[in-house]
């Protein structure tokens, strides 16, 4: 009866836990739709109603990934971009990693999109989009300027003027020019490089003949519309570096509460971040600047940076250089810029407390790509090469169960022999597994060795954007997206999509049994209770490990498959042990149909 209840209650907490991480799954980790529904009206942009405006509550939540998700915005989007990106007006952008375009009116950096990273896994989908104009649903732009000199400083609506066919390309700057009219010359040069930084050179020569102050500044303005997913894993919102060291912080919500926040320290170089994209300023290394977060309203938000003021005498001159990059967070390219003096541009990819695991698992699933062609491949070898690491560890593990098991009738002697007297068993305990030699912690050791390494590459594979979009086999075309197909609907077949808790694809299938026979082949426990759960535990792990990427899917699978494999061999070597095991089976089935009766 006590047996019963047990199962009764463990049930209900298991269905607990699988209808509670199913809401989980959905709150946080909902799919991105797309465009091609039915037509939607456009919907208004979001003006900026001032830091003490609540923000509207959004009617969808966030994707993992991030982007515009609601289909009206996503026609609003289209709508605006269609209007407002105009050639007239604009300086194109063409570059290896960036396309787009600066607008005349003000020398915004308002239209930028990745050359290397297409929106979805469609080949026609067209660039993904980093920077849009203001008051677009998904707005994003950079300005660079100077404030705190009054009417005679260029402006947000100041026309600055071009070289006839200026084109921004990593082999020719672009400089525009604008004069106030009292005596003073601006200019602003814009470089590229290959990748996706911008630089830019802002000048102010004082022809006048009074002294002329004015103070340099650049921000960042964006919307959380487009923001992706922040979770206690991934940060997702305004980060920087402060004196030389990463802060994945503040949260959007922290800024909204508090209107203003500014780090302390002195800015390495600040911006905002999501899980594949940043956009960031990067001060004149030779010119501190202050840094800080605003909340602007409407879901708006803003990173900015100020140098300190200076005064010109007539005659004189002034320049201040900032760097401006947006686009992908690839690994190889933050390091490089990291190499070229930017302070810890490399960790901007949030790789979290384990990545001195993590940065060399990556580079060692990057050669493995690079070596077969496919991220899929890469994962399985990588895995592989783990387990055949740990697989001497694993051995010692085996041995210790071996040794555990071999002392348990002298163990159970010693708990009878002093049953009332817990200080005399413990101590008799001990000096048993010192004779015997047996040491009851180390078949741990492995799970506390490979804890790190797994979440090490759980952590590589959920920030990694070399992942993103890349085809494993068959119908496998995202590795960081979950499996497509879903068994309940027929995979397609039936006009429904189901819900994730019951979303099992085949890869969730496959775990579920590869785990199932893993679990087969483990001596069974002493506790029948213990036993229910553990013939349990696959297929519940099936349906909560489903709704993860592919590529996390497919490690765990072949991990299985391995382990498989190696309990295997080790029983084949250790005829012994498996001897134990089977009798151990039996023992344990005679126990739960004694309990039964």
């Amino acid at each position: 009866m006590k047996n019963q209840q047990n199962m009764i209650q463990m049930l209900l907490l298991m269905g607990l836990l699988l209808i509670g991480w199913d809401l989980a799954m959905q709150h946080f980790y909902p799919q991105t739709r797309h465009a091609a529904s039915a037509p939607i009206t456009a919907a208004p942009p979001v003006a900026n109603t001032g830091p003490g405006t609540p923000d509207p509550e959004s009617s969808t939540k966030p994707s993992r990934e991030g982007g515009l998700v609601a289909p009206a915005d996503i026609a609003a989007e289209d709508a605006a971009l269609a209007g407002d990106l105009t050639p007239a007006g604009r300086v194109p952008i063409v570059a290896p990693g960036l396309s787009g375009s600066i607008d005349l009116t003000g020398a915004v950096i308002d239209d930028l999109v990745t050359n290397r990273h297409r929106t979805s896994v469609a080949r026609d989908s067209g660039p993904e989009r980093i920077f849009s104009p203001a008051g677009t649903p998904a707005q994003q732009f950079a300005q660079i300027g100077w404030v705190n000199g009054g009417a005679a400083l260029p402006n947000a609506g100041t026309k600055w003027a071009a070289p006839a066919g200026a084109k921004l390309t990593p082999q020719t700057p672009v400089t525009l020019n604008w004069t106030n009219g009292t005596g003073q010359s601006f200019a602003e040069t814009f470089a590229i490089d290959r990748d996706y930084m911008i630089t830019v050179t802002e000048t102010v020569t004082n022809h006048g003949t009074a002294p002329f102050a004015a103070q340099p500044f650049a921000f960042i303005n964006r919307t959380d519309r487009t923001a992706s997913v922040d979770s206690w894993t991934i940060h997702s919102g305004p980060f920087g570096a402060f004196d030389g060291k990463v802060q994945f912080s503040p949260k959007y919500k922290d800024v909204f509460k508090a209107g203003e926040i500014a780090p302390d320290g002195r800015t390495d170089w600040l911006g905002f971040t999501d899980i594949y994209w940043m956009s960031t300023l990067i001060p004149d290394k030779a010119t501190p600047a202050t840094g800080s977060f605003r909340a602007l309203g409407g879901g708006l938000y803003r990173a900015d940076l100020i140098y300190q003021p200076f005064i010109l005498a007539p005659g004189e001159s002034a320049s201040r250089t900032t760097r401006l990059f947006a686009g992908a967070k690839e690994g190889t390219v933050l390091d490089r810029y990291e190499d070229a003096g930017i302070a810890h541009f490399g960790l901007a990819i949030d790789w979290g407390w384990f990545r001195w695991f993590e940065k060399p698992i990556f580079m060692l699933l990057r050669a493995l790509f690079h070596a077969t062609g496919n991220f899929g491949v890469a994962i399985i070898l990588l895995t592989c090469l783990v387990r055949g690491v740990m697989f001497p560890v694993a051995q010692r593990q085996f041995a210790s169960m071996a040794a555990m098991r071999a002392i348990q009738p002298k163990l159970k002697a010693l708990q009878e022999l002093h049953k009332d007297d817990r200080a005399r068993l413990q101590e008799a305990t001990m000096k048993l597994y010192k004779d015997e030699g047996v040491n009851p912690l180390a078949g741990c050791l492995p799970i506390f060795i490979q804890m790190p390494v797994f979440f090490g590459l759980y952590k590589v594979l959920m920030v990694s954007i070399e992942m993103r979009h890349q085809p494993f086999v068959l119908w496998i075309r995202d590795l960081s997206a979950p499996d497509p197909l879903h068994i309940l609907n027929l995979f397609g077949l039936l006009p429904f999509e189901p819900p994730s808790i019951l979303g099992i694809g085949i890869l969730g299938l496959l775990l579920g049994i590869t785990m199932f026979m893993q679990f087969r082949l483990q001596p069974p426990a002493a506790d029948p209770a213990q036993q229910q759960v553990m013939a349990i535990m696959p297929w519940m792990m099936m349906f909560i490990m489903s709704p993860f990427a592919a590529g996390l899917l497919i490690y765990w699978i072949t991990t299985n498959l391995l382990v498989i494999a190696q309990q295997t061999y080790l029983y084949a070597k250790h005829p012994q042990l498996r001897a134990q095991a089977d009798k151990a089976a039996q023992d344990a089935r005679r126990a739960a149909a004694r309990n039964a009766k």
